[in-house]
Formats: structure tokens, sequence, C-alpha cells
């Protein structure tokens, strides 16, 4: 539905009237904002990369770790994908993402011409979904119930300025605006005189860009299948080409991956010359017998139930794409934001076993390396997310507008 967004004020927030989205927020001071918060979460995180996270006294046996060897001993031990993931999701993204805004804040700040600023503003709704500093941190706090069944675990400063980055990256992406990032960027547009808000966009030949928010006049009569945004230059679609086929694929690939990621070992501990070989339910169980009943539970919602809900309720969306069903069109779409909203954490387990291999290695006195099942759970994860972010919300209420239920 094409909604105009009024006149706000600092605090104030404008939401879709059918769906409730929040499309705009305001912010006092909001430039001037989000620099001081990029600018304090990159300093904290070049603490917590360059100090002590995490160390361990086992029987005499120290150790301990930096942030940056949880991705390196990945390598060491012939997993280079699974520490390719893990220190993009941890903080080469994050990183990045801080230096983008403190670049572009201070180009709008300084009223310098668009140059790359709009480059860097189309990448920030790609990367919020892959920054995964929080899913790490529970995924650290984790690691500690286990290690303190190992040996004494102590804590460096890396791991409470880790904590202060991980709640200051999530203030960082809250503080900015897009839709008044957009505006102070590249203008606002004279608006389209034969668009009416309040009516659905594609009966009026219109579509909102996903990058910027605007609205699009597409033209009726063309040959053309992708248009360019008029303010931001993105590729437009009526609605996503072939949505539902690239969703359906992604999940039949997540399906057959997520079978070797729960047969074959997460984690292999070698201890005393002993070798022991857990899987995902198998780990789990051995922190359930340990007295970790919370960090089971944990585990097993993250690792087990969160996939195959996600898999299900995107099963049933694209079902429901097709055939309007007993659900209304916003009860669809809550189950889809939920599905966006879950899937990252299930990064939890992948990322326990990257710190356990990389503070436990003894060689056969004491040593922990990644199982077959980490790259697949990987994959699992990774491709679940690619298949909410191919799957198509509109058409839900494309299919819901044909019944009485549209109301």
């Amino acid at each position: 539905m094409v909604s105009a967004i009024p006149v706000l004020r600092p605090g104030e927030h404008a939401s879709c009237p059918r769906c409730g989205h929040v499309l705009a927020r305001r912010h006092l001071h909001p430039v001037q904002r989000s620099i001081a918060l990029a600018i304090s979460a990159l300093l904290t995180l070049l603490i917590a990369v360059a100090f002590p996270f995490i160390s361990m006294d086992t029987n005499g046996l120290d150790t301990q770790i930096e942030l940056p060897q949880t991705a390196v001993t990945l390598v060491d031990v012939h997993q280079p994908l699974v520490a390719l993931i893990v220190s993009c999701t941890a903080f080469v993204l994050p990183a990045l993402y801080l230096i983008g805004v403190i670049l572009m804040q201070a180009n709008v700040l300084r009223r310098v011409p668009r140059a790359y600023s709009d480059v860097i503003a189309r990448l920030f709704s790609r990367l919020h979904p892959w920054m995964m500093a929080d899913v790490f941190m529970v995924a650290a706090l984790v690691s500690l119930v286990k290690l303190t069944d190992i040996g004494e675990v102590q804590l460096g400063a890396s791991f409470w300025a880790y904590c202060v980055f991980a709640l200051l990256l999530l203030m960082t992406t809250r503080s900015v605006d897009i839709d008044w990032l957009w505006y102070r960027l590249a203008g606002e547009p004279p608006p389209d005189t034969s668009i009416h808000c309040g009516s659905n966009a594609a009966q009026q030949h219109a579509t909102g860009c996903t990058t910027c928010g605007l609205i699009n006049t597409l033209p009726a009569s063309t040959t053309a299948t992708t248009y360019a945004c008029n303010r931001c230059g993105s590729t437009l679609h009526m609605r996503k080409p072939n949505s539902l086929e690239f969703t359906w694929a992604l999940l039949i690939t997540a399906a057959v991956l997520y079978i070797p990621a729960n047969a074959y070992p997460m984690m292999i501990t070698t201890s005393l010359g002993q070798t022991h070989s857990s899987t995902i339910i198998g780990g789990m169980l051995e922190l359930w017998q340990h007295g970790s009943e919370p960090i089971a539970v944990v585990i097993f919602v993250a690792s087990v139930l969160v996939p195959i809900i996600k898999m299900l309720i995107l099963v049933l969306l694209t079902c429901l794409a097709q055939h309007p069903g007993p659900l209304s069109a916003q009860q669809k779409t809550r189950l889809y934001r939920l599905t966006e909203l879950i899937g990252r954490w299930s990064m939890v387990d992948v990322f326990v076993v990257a710190i356990m291999v990389a503070l436990i290695q003894s060689g056969n006195l004491m040593s922990v390396l990644p199982g077959p099942a980490a790259l697949a759970f990987c994959a699992v994860v990774i491709t679940t997310m690619l298949a909410a972010m191919a799957f198509d919300p509109r058409l839900l209420w494309d299919t819901q507008g044909n019944t009485h239920d549209r109301e």
C-alpha cells in the first residue's frame, strides 16, 4: 500500500497503517549521533582485537587467545570456509559497516556531493543480517560454561570490550534513519500526482524501492522487466523475479544439508589420547547431563528448533503466496518477519566451536577440532537466510487481496 511519511519530530516514527512496519524513525542530531556511536563501537572493536579474549588454566597448562584466533585457528585445522564465515560475521563486516557510517555521515555533515555515499547507503540494508556480534557474544557465554568443566577460566579485557562493542553496534544500526539519510543524500523527487496514498501500489503500476523507500511509477506497456529507482538508481521490480522458485530451491538445499549437519560430528575432542566426537544433539545432551540445563536449552533452540521452524514457516509462506489459506495477510507478514529475526541465531553453535578450537590446542593431551558438520551447518544457516531474502512478502498481500479476508 502507498503511504506518505508525514513531517516527524525527533523521537517520533512513522509506521505502515496496514502491516505496522516502521517506515521511518527520527532522531535528535542524527548525523552526530551516528558518528559518535560508530566511532565508539569501532574503538571498542580495536580493543577487543588487540587484547586477550579468554585465558584458561588446565592442570598447570596456561592458554590464552585473542579474538582473531577464533578464525585463524580454523584455517590451521583445514576449515578455511568456516573461518571466513566466522571472521566476516563476527568482526570484519561490522567493522566495514561502522567505517561506512562514519564516512557517509561525515559527507552529509560537510555537505559533500553524493560521491560514494549513495553506494555505501545501498549496502546498509544488505549488511544488517550478516553482522552477528550479538550472536557471537551469546556463543562466548555458552563456551564459558563448557570451559569451566575443563579448567579455570579468566576473561580478558577483549571479552568485556566486545560486549560493549556488540551493544554499540546495535545502537549504531538503530541510529541510522535510511529515509532521512536518502533525503539528505539525493533529495526528494517531485511527487507523482497520479499515485494515490492508501491504495495498492501494484494496481497503480507503482512499486517501492527496497533501498531508499521511494515510490516509483513503472510503465504499464513495455517489454522491459527491470527499472531503475529515480533517486538511488537501484534496480526495481514490481515483484522479485522467480521469487518462489528461488525460495524453494534454497529451502530444498537447506533441508538436504541439515541431514549431514546433524548426523556428522560438530566437534571432535581429544583428551589424554582418547578421541570423542559429539554431534549437535550429543553435545546438547552432554550439557544437560552435566547440570547445564539452561545452556542445553539454548543450544537446542538455536541449533535444532530454529532451523526447522524457519524452514517450515518458509514452506508454509511459499504455499500461502499461491493460495490464501486461513491466515490473514498481517499474520503471514508477522511469520515472515519472524524468519528474518531468528535465522541468524543458529550460528551460536558454530561460534562455540570456533572459540573452543582456538582455546584448546594441546595435542594428544587435550585438543578440540571442528567436525565435518560445522561447514554443513554454516551452509544450512546461510541458505535459510538467503531463502528468506529471496521470498517476496508482497506476494502474500497479492494473494490475500482476492479474498474477503483482506480486511
